[in-house]
């Protein structure tokens, strides 16, 4: 209903007050009205800005949704069950592979902080083999070689060197066998950080160096070596 103010303005645009009817031209009167209807008293209970975007969206949702059944075989029955199909390829496939993890960075320390024995890690190697696990096998051994070289003061204990870090520093004191130390730390970077798998005969190969390196003399006055004497 119109406010008094806007009645008096719609009566004179309109009529005469004897019940006259005027002449009133078009654009006037559009005019008065616009001028009446834009009273905020019209508008107190319109949607705020944010009641009418929510309406937008669901329209838009609506609109998708009656678009892509209409696309899709048997329509929106046809539409749900290829939603339920998709549903069910994606529940499929979190349930075999499994919450995804994040894989941190490996670091690429050799001995990390462990305190084993080059005995101890030599039994451990041998354990693998045993069991054909040869990936494993091959890093105890490696492991092995490198703490062995600790013990004799060949290399310093450093807990994060690195096997190519520990194969050159044992090739300038054991100049004879810097080429295989250098093969095996590729070895073992290769099968721990480069996912190879290594084979029976990578082991046999570790452990005839850690044989050979036991019983090779260092060169004096060289590193570590040197400096125990």
């Amino acid at each position: 209903m119109l406010a008094a103010g806007g009645a008096t303005t719609a009566a004179r645009l309109v009529g005469a007050g004897d019940g006259t009817p005027l002449d009133v031209p078009r654009l006037p009167a559009r005019k008065a009205a616009e001028d009446e209807l834009s009273d905020p008293m019209y508008h107190q209970h319109d949607p705020n800005l944010l009641e009418r975007a929510i309406d937008r969206l669901w329209s838009w949702v609506g609109d998708l949704f009656d678009g892509a059944a209409g696309a899709a075989p048997g329509g929106p029955i046809g539409l749900v069950v290829i939603v339920l199909v998709v549903l069910g390829l994606v529940a499929a496939l979190w349930w075999r592979l499994g919450t995804p993890q994040r894989v941190g960075r490996p670091t690429k320390t050799l001995l990390g902080g462990t305190a084993r024995s080059a005995t101890d890690h030599r039994e451990a190697a041998q354990a693998h083999a045993d069991a054909h696990r040869w990936t494993e096998a091959v890093q105890e051994r490696m492991r092995a070689l490198v703490r062995s070289l600790e013990d004799r003061a060949v290399l310093d204990a450093r807990p994060g060197r690195t096997a190519d870090e520990a194969a050159a520093e044992a090739g300038r004191v054991l100049p004879e066998q810097a080429a295989r130390l250098h093969t095996a730390a590729r070895v073992f970077d290769d099968v721990t950080y480069g996912g190879r798998t290594a084979d029976k005969a990578a082991y046999q190969s570790m452990c005839a160096l850690d044989r050979d390196i036991e019983t090779a003399k260092p060169l004096l006055g060289t590193g570590a070596a040197g400096a125990a004497r």
